[in-house]
């Protein structure tokens, strides 16, 4: 009975099947959905990046052909005789930057805390300038400063455009083949690439931050500055990149708006390559200029402190 009461002793446990890993099928996959991309960037990014490098160190006429000299004096020869545009078009786009965060970021927020069922309506507001061309929209700009129009009939009672004619942005009475027409045009044409990524930013933010700040009794400027500014900082970094970069090497604005005292670098670029036919300099500004822009957005990036950008 002793026997018959033990318990039988326990199973040794079973061997665990081996099972064969199994295939990974589809692993390159993810590289053939990217190649379309690659191929894309190669083709009309990287081989015209590389035709426009050999051309800028190239010497000859169009008449005789160019070569390949490896001339990088012509690098030197360009950056001394035009850095009054390469400057000239920096400031432009400074300047048509900053107008664009002064108007676009009311606005943005305006959007993203206040508008309610608007919103739609004044998001289709904002891109509603790229339905037309963006000739169209500078050639507009001609009408709305016209001597005789009623925007300069305007700053002249208010007498702005004697402020602006002594700092040298306005001709006496005239608005139109001046800085200030340019910059206003570039405003224009660049402010929805700083109102989207501005609204976009500030649409990420959660409310009861705000909510939280007001319990700590603080006031609506101190949460704007403690609160909403700063985690709209990513909208900002991407808005003014997406404005300064296209206004700096623009030429169409200064084409249409300005003189040939307000030619931007993108004007001269243009009469190298088309007019004058001078390819290696045209080449060689089109580097400079590329490389310029390319320093100041990563030493910009660096100093806004935000790698997360829109």
């Amino acid at each position: 009975m002793a026997t018959l009461s033990e318990a039988p002793p326990p199973l040794a446990p079973a061997a665990p099947e081996t099972k064969k890993a199994p295939r990974r099928r589809g692993k390159w996959t993810p590289y053939w959905l990217l190649l379309p991309g690659i191929l894309w960037l190669v083709v009309f990014f990287a081989l015209p990046m590389i035709y426009q490098g050999s051309t800028s160190i190239q010497t000859g006429s169009l008449e005789e052909g160019y070569k390949v000299t490896w001339h990088f004096a012509t690098y030197w020869d360009a950056l001394s005789e035009y850095w009054p545009q390469f400057l000239r078009s920096v400031f432009y786009a400074a300047a048509a930057t900053i107008l664009c965060l002064v108007l676009g970021y009311p606005l943005a927020y305006l959007i993203a805390f206040r508008a309610g069922r608007w919103r739609n309506l004044i998001m289709i507001l904002v891109i509603a300038p790229f339905f037309t061309s963006f000739l169209i929209r500078t050639l507009a700009w001609k009408t709305i400063l016209a001597d005789n129009g009623p925007v300069v009939h305007a700053l002249n009672s208010l007498h702005i455009l004697s402020v602006t004619d002594f700092l040298g942005w306005t001709a006496g009475d005239r608005v139109l083949a001046t800085p200030l027409a340019v910059v206003c045009g570039l405003t224009y044409n660049f402010l929805p690439f700083m109102i989207l990524p501005l609204y976009t930013s500030l649409e990420r933010i959660d409310g009861r931050l705000h909510e939280a700040a007001g319990d700590l009794y603080a006031k609506p400027w101190t949460t704007f500055r403690k609160v909403t500014f700063p985690l709209s900082m990513p909208g900002v970094v991407s808005g003014t990149l997406l404005t300064f970069i296209p206004a700096a090497g623009d030429y169409v604005n200064a084409e249409l708006l300005g003189s040939t005292d307000t030619r931007m670098i993108g004007n001269v670029i243009q009469t190298q390559f088309l007019r004058i036919l001078d390819y290696p300099t045209a080449a060689a500004l089109s580097f400079i200029l590329m490389a310029a822009i390319l320093a100041m957005v990563t030493l910009y990036i660096r100093r806004s402190g935000t790698e997360d950008l829109v």
